[in-house]
């Protein structure tokens, strides 16, 4: 089990590069917006409006994900693994809700970047919008690819074993 996201650090100061011992990978996609430089990095082609942005974008980020491997760089590893998987989940939401609002009223601010209803109830789900199925499905792909690398898993094991 990976250990918990810590949501405690001040991630505006920290440049998990140069300090990968301070991340922790967490559940799912947590912290995927935070930790830098790689969301900086890998952010910017992230992109499922379509299938063939979704292909564009998801091909990119898989590229990004075998480079720091490459580098036996977990966390951008990590992070653009978090990225693809935030494709998938993003793109169904908008596949099934419209708006991709699939809760009312606004995150509390003391959960901003955090995953849950947090109390709020849920809206109804659309009719499947097939387009955005289809860049989920493109992206789950892309997702699965990765995590099931064997040079990422054993880059886990030993980050995890390293630093918790």
């Amino acid at each position: 089990m990976a250990p918990e996201f810590d949501y405690t650090l001040d991630f505006d100061k920290i440049d998990f590069r140069k300090q990968p011992g301070l991340y922790r990978s967490g559940r799912g996609e947590q912290g995927v917006l935070m930790v830098e430089p790689y969301k900086s990095e890998i952010l910017p082609h992230w992109r499922f409006a379509t299938p063939e942005v979704a292909t564009a974008s998801s091909e990119k980020i898989l590229a990004m994900f075998y480079e720091y491997l490459e580098q036996e760089d977990f966390v951008g590893a990590d992070m653009a693994r978090k990225l693809l998987q935030m494709g998938f989940t993003r793109a169904r939401r908008y596949a099934n809700y419209p708006g991709g609002k699939k809760y009312k009223g606004p995150v509390p601010e003391d959960k901003k970047g955090q995953c849950g209803s947090h109390g709020r109830p849920e809206n109804p789900r659309q009719k499947e919008d097939p387009v955005k199925a289809e860049s989920a499905r493109i992206f789950r792909e892309k997702w699965q690819e990765a995590a099931a690398d064997p040079r990422y898993k054993e880059l886990r094991e030993r980050h995890h074993e390293l630093y918790g």
